[in-house]
């Protein structure tokens, strides 16, 4: 399917109850502030998110969590966060901690239509729990298995009419891995050029990944 531009409004046409999301970012950086608005104004609840990390209260995708929004939250790490842990804590919201290196193993691994991975990082320690062991040549190791998402909301310094997308510096993060993984993409770019402006050299997520750019109103 060819990229098509869409309004921020017609977000809410992607977004249902109790999906699962991904999204960019560490610590709110590279996270799309106007797509995150978007999906708390629509009213979806019970949300899966899957991303580094649940940065602020007031930043990245810590509103949806302050506002009651999320169900489950699988990320590296919940600490810039108080409300993710609060509610963690009371039960009101399940949360999933990966390491940082697996948790992007495991996105691209989802991405890549993998069956997952084998890695030593957790052995000995709770990552361990649940989790089937393998040993290879003497060394234990842990089978991680992939992620995917109904959705995955990307921030991009640069996308040209066709989808291709360019990152600025750390805000690459996680970006180019969660558009892989994601039935849809949709992408928040703070400049839209026309195609050809763009070298085929820059671009790190091509366009054939993106599914919607989002424009202003």
């Amino acid at each position: 399917m060819a990229t098509k531009r869409i309004k921020i409004s017609e977000i809410q046409n992607h977004l249902s109850d109790g999906m699962s999301i991904m999204f960019g970012g560490f610590i709110g950086i590279g996270t799309p502030a106007k797509l995150v608005q978007a999906i708390l104004d629509s009213g979806v609840k019970d949300l899966t998110l899957i991303g580094n990390d649940t940065a602020l209260v007031d930043t990245g995708v810590g509103p949806l969590i302050a506002n009651n929004r999320v169900k489950k939250v699988i990320a590296s790490h919940i600490g810039t966060n108080p409300e993710t842990g609060k509610k963690m804590i009371a039960g009101e919201m399940e949360v999933e901690l990966v390491p940082q290196g697996t948790l992007a193993e495991r996105i691209r691994t989802g991405g890549a239509g993998l069956g997952g991975f084998l890695t030593p990082t957790g052995i000995g320690t709770v990552v361990e729990e649940g989790k089937q062991k393998i040993e290879v040549n003497g060394i234990d190791y842990l089978l991680e298995l992939p992620l995917k998402a109904d959705l995955a909301i990307v921030q991009a310094k640069k996308a040209d009419e066709e989808g291709n997308l360019v990152y600025e510096l750390a805000a690459q993060n996680f970006n180019p891995l969660v558009a892989l993984a994601a039935k849809t993409v949709i992408v928040e770019a703070e400049e839209v050029v026309s195609v050809g402006e763009i070298s085929p050299d820059e671009v790190v997520t091509p366009a054939a990944l993106v599914d919607y750019i989002v424009y202003p109103e």
